[in-house]
């Protein structure tokens, strides 16, 4: 019997697959890669898909790595997809792609399914990361085969399928939006989601917070220490990564910080629509990026700024096991070797306020910026500075005068 193993979620799609896997004549492995889902009961996954017939099942936790190995030196590029999404869910891709590889490898399987459509993202995220690390993989993604698109043309049958088998699912016909969850972020999409007339912000039922209108009427300060680009200490205090963002989540959560509700366009060409809460990984983007402001030489940070969205396309596509990207990971790692000192931060009502800022690396000369007289920056010298940066636009002048 041909073996696979199965990413898992415990959700209505991969609830469905595993079934449907077998009924193919799949021996299948279950891999729930835990990764900080905060609204979900783990025991509960790894027992449903006992009782739904998995050959094993298991929980790998994987929360530390996604974010000291990710998120981080995502956060570190300043990387936002088309301005906006922190990248909670493609950021996780690659990593549950190498895990369960990695089980794959020890239980002796030779093919690799999961539950993305064939309509997203997550198809390719899943499939690039895997082709990179286990080139001769089979992959199996039921949502492209036709024969599993007959049994189950959408959501609604595929509820069905479960009502008639018994199979617990959150997904509902009179809730059939889905979510995709991890330590770094909430996502929500599909159905009424779908409708832009929907107000997505007031229809999703948020997991990591409450709104900016329900949040304290009092601002909650928190102070954020960086060493070389990755957040060390919270207030003081020596956190893991995860640790890190789990506290973060909780106070940017409870201060109403981190909610989007974007329409994107994704990697296979059409646009998409969904909401997200990313509270931790909000506060620390804001706290990073005020930090380097002090300790980032101009035209690193600017170099840096031109090469974010490339990074952040990369991630989004499904490009991290690539050369490319390899290069530009080793890029960030060094730039980012000044970024340490302390940002200090008044969250209220779902801003994020600058406080404070220091840095033992900070390239901020108060002398010299000084608008009083003194220190170190003779004005005159300028004047030979724009003679020298004018000149091209002189020469101009005269040959191709401009009306005016």
């Amino acid at each position: 019997m041909p073996s696979c193993v199965l990413a898992y979620s415990g959700g209505l799609d991969t609830s469905v697959i595993l079934c449907w896997l077998q009924e193919q004549g799949y021996e299948v492995h279950a891999v729930y890669v835990d990764l900080g889902q905060p609204c979900e009961d783990r025991q509960a996954i790894l027992d449903k898909a006992k009782n739904l017939g998995a050959a094993s099942s298991r929980i790998v936790d994987a929360q530390e790595e996604l974010c000291r190995d990710f998120a981080f030196p995502v956060m570190q590029w300043q990387a936002r997809y088309e301005g906006l999404y922190l990248l909670g869910t493609s950021i996780a891709r690659p990593l549950i792609s190498k895990v369960c590889l990695q089980v794959a490898r020890e239980v002796g399987a030779d093919a690799y399914a999961h539950g993305a459509t064939g309509k997203g993202n997550d198809q390719c995220r899943f499939q690039l990361a895997a082709e990179a690390l286990r080139p001769d993989i089979e992959m199996i993604a039921p949502w492209r085969n036709e024969k599993f698109r007959a049994a189950f043309p959408g959501r609604t049958e595929m509820i069905e399928y479960c009502e008639a088998k018994n199979i617990p699912i959150k997904a509902t016909a009179g809730k059939p939006y889905s979510s995709d969850e991890n330590c770094l972020h909430i996502s929500y999409e599909a159905g009424k989601l779908e409708e832009l007339t929907t107000n997505g912000l007031d229809l999703v039922e948020f997991g990591m917070g409450v709104s900016p209108q329900e949040a304290p009427d009092k601002a909650e300060q928190v102070t954020v220490s960086f060493e070389s680009g990755v957040p060390t200490k919270l207030n003081g205090k020596s956190l893991s990564p995860l640790e890190m963002v789990n506290t973060l989540n909780e106070i940017g959560g409870r201060n109403g910080v981190g909610r989007i509700d974007v329409v994107e366009n994704r990697f296979v060409g059409m646009k998409s629509r969904g909401v997200y809460e990313a509270p931790g990984m909000t506060v620390l983007y804001e706290a990073h990026r005020l930090l380097e402001q002090l300790t980032l030489d101009r035209d690193l940070a600017h170099l840096r700024d031109r090469l974010s969205p490339e990074v952040a396309e990369l991630v989004y596509y499904g490009f991290w096991y690539a050369a490319k990207f390899d290069a530009l990971l080793s890029f960030i790692r060094t730039a980012q070797e000044p970024v340490t000192g302390d940002v200090t931060l008044n969250l209220y009502k779902g801003n994020i306020l600058v406080a404070s800022r220091q840095s033992p690396n900070s390239l901020y000369d108060e002398g010299i910026a000084s608008m009083e007289g003194g220190g170190a920056y003779n004005q005159t010298d300028a004047e030979g500075f724009l003679r020298i940066h004018g000149l091209p636009l002189r020469v101009q002048g005269k040959v191709r005068p401009r009306e005016y």
